[in-house]
């Protein structure tokens, strides 16, 4: 007979997944039992439980690591699945066109996910992943997601205090008020040299049928090798042609 799954035993598994983040892709038991504040014993039967299932597997050096069955799951995420497959052609026809990256994101609370990503050729190196999470408040995509975003999430995340990644991350409040405005007045963002001191981003909206903003997409280009206004154009119709696709 099969034990009902409880909901201590789910966040428990769930803290087991939490433990897992970019720089630490494989974890020890003991370094998931800690991680996870998870007793050895607990952490021992949940983790063999979702190894049976797919969910961890083991590396070569018997580490634990995220299971594909995991990824086969997540990937069926309506919001990240349709979005990417109507926007991957036009994210390669950019990245052809520019050799440069080309990201996609959402927004998820407070934070925006990455979706999808193509590394140019010749581009700048960037720190993004897709899956992975970022704050709202300095990438190009970012500023896009939160100029569009109700009202309360943009006063939470402004009137707190904003991280600092580098000499130029913007963190005062009236500037970004202003920032975020101007996105929504001229259609595109600039995240000029705020995340890594060699990088520059230019994002557009992406709308749904509504005309919700529901995602943005940007060029991630190495800072001074283009103007932002200069690639803005290519941006936003790649942006316009996504969102026409989602129609």
């Amino acid at each position: 007979m099969k034990r009902a799954v409880t909901g201590p035993v789910l966040s428990r598994a769930l803290r087991i997944f939490e433990a897992f983040g970019p720089e630490r892709s494989a974890l020890t038991l003991t370094d998931l039992a800690r991680r996870a504040g998870l007793p050895l014993s607990t952490a021992h039967r949940l983790v063999g439980e979702l190894l049976t299932w797919g969910a961890l597997e083991r590396d070569a050096d018997g580490r634990y690591v995220v299971g594909l069955r995991l990824f086969e799951i997540g990937s069926l995420a309506p919001r990240g699945l349709g979005l990417r497959e109507r926007a991957l052609p036009y994210m390669e026809d950019l990245s052809q066109v520019t050799h440069e990256n080309v990201q996609l994101a959402v927004r998820e609370g407070t934070e925006l996910v990455f979706v999808e990503r193509i590394a140019g050729s010749r581009a700048v190196p960037v720190h993004t992943r897709v899956g992975g999470r970022f704050a709202l408040s300095a990438t190009g995509v970012g500023l896009v997601l939160l100029a569009h975003a109700p009202h309360e999430v943009q006063e939470e995340i402004v009137g707190s205090a904003i991280r600092r990644f580098t000499a130029h991350t913007v963190t005062d409040p009236r500037v970004l008020r202003r920032m975020l405005a101007d996105v929504r007045l001229n259609g595109f963002a600039v995240s000029d040299r705020q995340v890594t001191e060699d990088a520059l981003s230019v994002a557009a909206p992406i709308r749904d049928p509504q005309g919700t903003v529901i995602a943005a997409l940007s060029l991630v280009v190495r800072y001074g090798t283009f103007s932002p206004h200069a690639l803005s154009p290519l941006v936003r119709a790649s942006a316009r042609a996504i969102s026409r696709a989602l129609a």
